[in-house]
């Protein structure tokens, strides 16, 4: 599985992305759309449920499964209202999208009910969503495909990037440069040499804003980051970078209340 994303400026260039790669013959179960912000016309498209999920806030609506997802058109196979902490009101059309933004024991249950096959499950990026968190938080959008091999992959990326989309690496980049002043002048204070450990510290941070690491420390993460990481994982700027991103985390989670 290789997972295709997309971040648009405006839902409306996204839903037209969606549709391009419909008639580019990429299934609808593989397609997800996230955007912004919920109006009232897009709650009453979802049904409802009185059952708030643990750990991803109040559920505006969230449902998942047949045909739900109605978006500009779009009929991408479900769709959730659900109110993400650190986010704000988001609208997921697709089962992708839903099963991600319902990563660390939370959400639609789309992956654990079964609705979304086990090879797409283990392909959702988990390790791109706060990118996507980030971009959502700005007010755009998020195409993101789950193809079926590498040449549907080929063909979802040619029809994302002429439709305008800015790449997830991209935005990655941005988003770290976007930090790295700050980040640099905490952690040369005491005399640490941010130029020759910046790597292993932002893998350390970015480490910190995985899903299953959110709300956890160092310690209570080190089994996962052994996995992920190996040794590096306990060098002392991996350790600064983790304590970072952390802190980054609950900067998010309290500026964007709902």
């Amino acid at each position: 599985m290789s997972t295709v994303a997309g971040i648009f400026n405006s839902r409306a260039d996204a839903e037209r992305a969606a549709r391009r790669l419909r008639e580019a013959g990429v299934s609808e179960d593989r397609i997800s759309l996230l955007t912004p912000g919920t109006t009232q016309e897009q709650l009453d498209e979802v049904p409802t449920t009185e059952t708030e999920q643990p750990g991803m806030g109040a559920a505006l609506g969230g449902a998942v499964g047949g045909a739900l997802g109605v978006a500009g058109g779009l009929h991408l196979g479900a769709a959730a209202s659900l109110l993400i902490p650190g986010v704000g009101p988001v609208f997921a059309a697709g089962l992708i999208g839903a099963a991600l933004l319902g990563v660390g024991g939370a959400a639609t249950g789309a992956a654990a009910g079964g609705a979304l096959e086990d090879s797409m499950a283990r392909g959702l990026p988990h390790d791109e969503l706060f990118v996507y968190e980030d971009a959502l938080r700005r007010g755009r959008s998020v195409v993101i495909v789950v193809a079926e091999d590498d040449e549907q992959a080929n063909v979802a990326r040619g029809v994302i990037r002429q439709a305008g989309a800015e790449s997830v690496d991209a935005a990655r980049e941005s988003w770290w440069l976007g930090l790295r002043d700050a980040e640099e002048a905490e952690y040369t204070v005491d005399g640490g040499d941010f130029g020759a450990d910046e790597p292993v510290y932002r893998r350390g941070f970015e480490a910190a804003l995985h899903p299953q690491a959110r709300s956890r420390s160092y310690d209570e993460d080190a089994e996962r980051l052994r996995e992920c990481f190996g040794k590096e994982c306990e060098e002392g700027a991996f350790r600064r970078g983790y304590e970072r991103g952390r802190l980054y985390q609950g900067e998010m989670l309290e500026r964007h209340k709902a």
